[in-house]
């Protein structure tokens, strides 16, 4: 496959629309008509990443951390970062990214987090108010009503909470007079012509319009469709920052800390609270998290995420919020395999290897 069509396949995963406005998401370096038969994923990419890469004949890196985050001001051997790039560069492997376009999504970082921490009734723990939804509308025969449905519900329109394929219709007459460039499906050149239509609408993603309005006009009839794209004040409700749930039964704050290092695999963690308070109700914010304890709903007895600062640790042992630090790559190297098997499955005859990278703190005790 190309470098093009593989970007295509990852932004069908996590639409790039969906990162905050500061992010730099997408493919960073490389061409995007390099034939690549082998991906590495990888959680950063560094120096050690790209020689993982050249021992694995890989043409591409996907990793979730982008490579270039401020405008590189030079391109000097003789500042690290920009070494790595014009290594990359030369060594002709493209670099994607998916950063917080990947936090947000229902299969991205934070809830990968949650289902291993085995959390319940999961849901986003903060909207985002960028992933807004428009309503399409068009008209199309009843013979071709089928055709089209499927292919905007299956482009990513029609989604409801836990249902799909909401759509709704009713008939009505179009009319249109063709002119003699044109190449009607039905009716005559020239001549005003009452069609029967139904009129069909359904819900779209604003990161998925585009995907949703090709397929809908491949899928379509008539040489030029007609329709309309309304905005909405709605936000999509599976889309978020974080993700909240809840455990089994309620168990030590104490307990919880220890089941969170198992699970993830980290050195330690560090908590912030009673060990022997209860906790049930669980808020997940993979890598840097430390920020937005601030704005924490008060349901949510114990927080699980990365770089917390000491005010911010502070704050929300005044609140009564436990926190549960396990660090930022810990909470999010889980979804290096998630992006993994994503590609696994999409990318048929594209080889897909991990790369799992040291631990940037040692712990040392004693």
């Amino acid at each position: 496959m190309k470098v093009r069509e593989i970007c295509t396949i990852l932004d069908q995963l996590a639409p790039r629309e969906l990162a905050f406005s500061w992010d730099k998401v997408g493919l960073q370096i490389g061409d995007p008509d390099l034939e690549a038969g082998r991906v590495l994923v990888a959680l950063t990419v560094e120096a050690e990443t790209l020689e993982a890469a050249r021992r694995r004949d890989a043409q591409m890196i996907v990793a979730h951390h982008p490579l270039i985050w401020s405008p590189l001001e030079t391109l000097r051997r003789d500042d690290p970062h920009a070494a790595l790039c014009l290594a990359l560069a030369e060594s002709g492997i493209a670099c994607y990214a998916a950063h917080t376009n990947l936090d947000l999504v229902p299969s991205g970082v934070n809830h990968r987090l949650a289902e291993l921490l085995e959390l319940r009734e999961v849901r986003p723990l903060f909207h985002a108010a960028h992933a807004g939804q428009v309503k399409l509308v068009t008209f199309v025969p009843a013979t071709h009503l089928d055709a089209v449905r499927s292919a905007v519900c299956d482009a990513g329109a029609g989604r409801i909470g836990d249902y799909t394929c909401c759509t709704f219709t009713t008939p009505g007459t179009g009319t249109f007079k063709p002119g003699q460039a044109s190449d009607p499906f039905s009716g005559q050149k020239g001549t005003l012509n009452e069609e029967p239509e139904l009129r069909f609408e359904t819900l779209v993603p604003k990161a998925r319009l585009g995907t949703v309005l090709q397929a809908m006009i491949a899928a379509h009839p008539y040489e030029e469709p007609a329709y309309d794209i309304v905005s909405l004040e709605n936000t999509d409700p599976l889309i978020g920052l974080g993700a909240t749930g809840s455990l089994d039964k309620a168990v030590s704050l104490g307990e919880f800390a220890g089941y969170v290092r198992a699970r993830l695999r980290a050195g330690h963690v560090r908590v912030i609270g009673s060990l022997k308070r209860n906790v049930r109700h669980v808020a997940v914010i993979g890598g840097s998290g430390g920020g937005d304890l601030e704005r924490i709903p008060d349901d949510v007895d114990v927080v699980v995420t990365g770089d917390v600062k000491y005010h911010d640790g502070l704050s929300a042992k005044r609140r009564g919020l436990a926190v549960i630090d396990a660090g930022h790559e810990v909470t999010e190297r889980p979804i290096v395999q998630v992006l993994a098997k994503y590609l696994r499955t999409q990318c048929k005859g594209v080889r897909v290897d991990t790369y799992n990278e040291p631990d940037l703190f040692k712990v040392v005790s004693e």
